[in-house]
């Protein structure tokens, strides 16, 4: 079962129509004990770092999460600032994220020499690392972007793709089964489609 958080932010009826479309079970948790039972989890978001950590800790799904994702090991992928809030903080705000993959979220605009309109809008190129199974089986890896902020890693091994736009840049993330990326695959039409196809088709292996 896929379970997409919904805490009142990112395009969660998006995911839940593409999965239906692809005759995988799916499931929109609003409360902890809806969590249970998931299999892999999407965390979504759009907006603002602080915003989005602060609907999520009042959603009272946090800890639920946690216990599922370091815990039991349930795969779990973010988008866009959901992936965001895997870092341990925000040059966008104040408040400490989820600290699950080393790292925080800059601004693109921060690094030198960099001159490109932002956001990053629109249609770009993604270059995986090597033996991503996200990334494995796509025919295409273009994805469709909006967003002025990165995740930059601590470690050069949690980049599990990057980006160019002005500047190379990690534009997905991946730590045992903690899974991230910056685009929007529920935006990506067939190349986003079969990075959805591909989470759901992981194995789970219990951590």
């Amino acid at each position: 079962m896929i379970t997409i958080v919904d805490y009142g932010l990112g395009n969660v009826l998006a995911f839940a129509n593409l999965y239906q479309r692809l005759n995988i079970d799916v499931s929109v948790a609003r409360e902890p004990n809806e969590l249970e039972g998931a299999s892999k989890i999407i965390l979504p978001g759009v907006g603002a770092f602080d915003h989005a950590i602060k609907r999520l800790n009042e959603s009272n799904m946090r800890p639920t999460l946690e216990r599922l994702v370091l815990e039991v090991g349930v795969p779990v992928l973010g988008v866009c600032v959901g992936m965001q809030m895997f870092a341990r903080s925000s040059d966008e705000g104040a408040l400490q994220g989820l600290g699950w993959i080393p790292g925080r979220v800059r601004a693109l605009r921060s690094l030198s020499h960099f001159d490109r309109p932002l956001p990053h809008m629109g249609w770009n190129d993604v270059t995986p690392a090597l033996r991503q199974p996200l990334f494995g089986e796509l025919t295409n890896n273009r994805f469709y972007f909006l967003h002025s902020y990165f995740f930059e890693c601590d470690q050069a091994e949690d980049i599990a793709a990057t980006c160019s736009y002005g500047v190379d840049f990690a534009c997905a993330v991946r730590r045992a089964s903690i899974f991230g990326v910056q685009f929007h695959p529920e935006k990506s039409h067939r190349s986003g489609i079969e990075l959805l196809r591909a989470f759901a088709d992981l194995q789970h292996a219990p951590a």
